[in-house]
């Protein structure tokens, strides 16, 4: 049994290496190779999206949450679903006409000011590289059961391939990657997992009789926790680069709204698939040993409850889960570092610093992998000696959700909002935020108790909304000039000449 699903493993892992040489063949601009050539359809779209953001916490974790916690324990994935909904319906089909490549480009053109929001891109890369990093630790996880290999052996080589695929042919093979992760997801957890381990349970009867009532109760996990889901899930996804960067593949404004609507219905519809499986999982193996975390449950039922072939789809699954999520993550790091951080670096010292309202070069793709390869590099490192990555991934995610949300949200709301304001509002919701994590760490008694703790994202928000609020309406408004071209982009209008002739060249419709 556990060489048919360690089989069906490699192939899979052998596929996606495929996949990058695939994605080759259709990469000829930079804008292919960021944004798949913005001409995504419907489907394909839906899927990329919905395969991106349903990681391993979403995936493995969301069925030890069922596991431990019954049908509440669904409320992960429903925030982040959430989160997408949100994304979609008011903001997406606006980003989508900017044809721009990253979360900074967005606020120099909205404030007028690449100096005063550009370093937004340094905590934008400090998430993604934490993101990559935790997602390649978890599938190496699955590694070290199927094959019996060393923890860092199975970050190595799965991180190998991950980098391999998506240095190669950038967002068109991650594309076509993700899009055969989500068929895999999809059957292994919807059509898979779901029946038999409820015909293991007894059906819903079945469970019932087992099981308490609190495994069938919607608050069971406890509000506080519910209410903490949806303030950094739900906020972090409306500002993620790894998102924006999705929803700038999509071929039109309405693909962009209505296709990724569709991945946020299925993310929720996901979410309660994953914790009735768990659910069911806890009715069917009630001494399952979770003292080391309750990621156990998935495997445990991939290898005791469902037959061979099934339970290494199962894991194939799980894998495909975990880097959708990665292979997203390091792209993002790699556009966001080229693009951003590397010109704002390079100013520091007054050189190489690119004009204002300077373009993305269109044709250079070889420099574009050689960023992918060398941050895919990073990240299996880090994710190798890095004893809690996750801990690092909690400090970026509370500071790109404490000191950027509002500027960002804000620059796409409220037009009194100006450079000045969004540079005052990063700066007091970063530091408010971090030193809140400290003020926390020096007084809990357990490691990273500060880290993991809610308060440091509620007064980064507070401390970043009250300054942009107050410092925008105090100074300037934003001059006629930057409103006017800002206008004319969120019109779809406006667009760099370079990026129009290869949208036009791909027979995409832009309207």
């Amino acid at each position: 049994m556990d060489i048919i699903n360690s089989g069906i493993v490699g192939l899979y892992l052998v596929a996606m290496l495929l996949f990058g040489w695939w994605g080759k063949s259709r990469t000829r601009s930079t804008s292919d190779y960021l944004v798949a050539g913005r001409r995504l359809g419907p489907f394909v779209y839906t899927g990329t999206m919905a395969a991106l953001v349903l990681g391993g916490a979403s995936t493995v974790g969301g069925v030890g949450l069922g596991y431990q916690y019954g049908i509440s324990g669904a409320w992960l994935v429903i925030a982040i679903g959430t989160g997408v909904l949100l994304l979609s319906l008011l903001f997406a089909p606006r980003l989508q006409r900017l044809k721009i490549y990253t979360v900074s480009q967005m606020l120099s053109l909205r404030y007028g000011s690449r100096q005063a929001t550009q370093t937004s891109s340094v905590v934008m890369l400090a998430y993604t590289l934490m993101l990559c990093a935790t997602s390649t630790s978890a599938y190496a996880t699955v590694f070290v059961v199927l094959f019996d290999w060393e923890k860092w052996l199975g970050i190595a080589i799965g991180g190998g391939v991950v980098v391999l695929y998506s240095t190669i042919g950038g967002m068109w093979s991650i594309t076509l990657a993700d899009q055969v992760q989500f068929v895999i997801k999809t059957i292994g957890v919807f059509a898979l997992m779901l029946p038999f381990t409820l015909g293991a349970a007894g059906g819903i009867d079945g469970a019932r009789e087992r099981l308490t009532a609190e495994f069938f109760q919607w608050d069971g996990i406890g509000t506080q926790t519910i209410i903490t889901y949806f303030v950094v899930y739900t906020l972090g996804l409306l500002i993620g680069q790894d998102i924006w960067q999705r929803v700038f593949t999509a071929r039109t404004p309405a693909i962009a709204r209505w296709g990724g609507a569709s991945a946020g219905i299925y993310c929720i519809l996901y979410g309660v698939a994953g914790a009735a499986i768990g659910l069911a999982a806890r009715a069917a193996l009630p001494d399952l040993d979770t003292s080391a975390g309750n990621d156990v449950v998935f495997a445990s039922v991939a290898t005791e409850v469902l037959p061979a072939v099934v339970g290494g789809i199962v894991m194939a699954a799980a894998v495909a889960a975990m880097m959708s999520t990665a292979s997203g993550a390091l792209i993002a790091a790699a556009t966001v570092a080229r693009n951003d951080v590397t010109p704002l670096v390079a100013g520091w010292f007054g050189r190489g610093r690119r004009p204002e309202g300077a373009e993305v070069d269109e044709h250079d793709i070889t420099g574009n992998r050689y960023w992918v390869l060398a941050l895919g590099v990073v990240t299996v490192v880090l994710a190798i000696i890095v004893d809690d990555v996750v801990a690092a991934l909690t400090i970026s995610y509370d500071i790109l959700v404490g000191g950027l949300l509002i500027p960002i949200i804000g620059g796409l709301t409220f037009r009194r909002g100006n450079g000045i304001g969004a540079a005052a509002s990063m700066a007091a919701g970063t530091i408010v935020t971090i030193a809140t994590i400290i003020i926390l760490e020096i007084r809990s008694e357990e490691r990273f108790g500060g880290v993991y703790a809610n308060e440091p994202i509620y007064f980064g928000l507070a401390a970043s909304a009250a300054v942009y609020l107050v410092v925008s309406l105090l100074t300037r408004p934003t001059s006629a000039e930057v409103m006017t071209a800002w206008t004319e982009r969120l019109a779809g209008r406006g667009v760099p000449e370079d990026e129009a002739d290869e949208t036009a060249g791909s027979g995409a419709t832009n309207r």
